[in-house]
């Protein structure tokens, strides 16, 4: 018989890929540095307060975040360890907004610098939610990442 899926061996989940209009190292940014994360995650319809971020960038390092939306200001408590840094490269961590559950999803976020000051970011996310909740997620993270090419036009 064989095992159920794991964290560590997902078997579905979303893959973006988006051409940004800056260098690498600024894209690298985005995904590092409280401030700009705090900026743009959550894209235009929920905010994140640059004091709920916090970010230890290194293998095993956490993360975390608290994100407010709606009218009603739900709360949303994301949190997660970093598994791989590799800087300006390649980023891996953990996301999860199930306080007290060790169930994540796996992210996986690679910058190719394509010259001409253009960076292309390869995103996946793999784990164990169902297809529609992935569906959803999906139209979220591209919200998010035009939020990303506002802000480097602007900078």
């Amino acid at each position: 018989m064989a095992e159920p899926p794991t964290p560590d061996s997902p078997t579905q989940g979303i893959t973006i890929t988006r051409v940004f209009d800056a260098p690498r190292e600024r894209v690298w940014k985005e995904w590092t540095e409280p401030e700009p994360f705090a900026d743009w995650f959550g894209g235009t319809d929920c905010e994140v307060p640059l004091a709920t971020v916090s970010m230890e960038v290194r293998p095993g390092g956490s993360w975390r975040a608290t994100m407010f939306c709606d009218a009603g200001r739900r709360e949303i408590h994301w949190k997660g360890e970093y598994r791989e840094v590799v800087e300006p490269e390649r980023l891996v961590f953990t996301v999860s907004d199930q306080p007290g559950e060790e169930a994540y999803e796996l992210i996986s976020v690679v910058l190719l610098d394509l010259g001409d000051g253009r960076t292309e970011m390869h995103f996946e996310q793999r784990g164990l939610l169902p297809p529609e909740v992935y569906e959803r997620a999906a139209e979220g993270w591209s919200t998010f990442f035009d939020r990303i090419a506002e802000r480097l036009t602007d900078a």
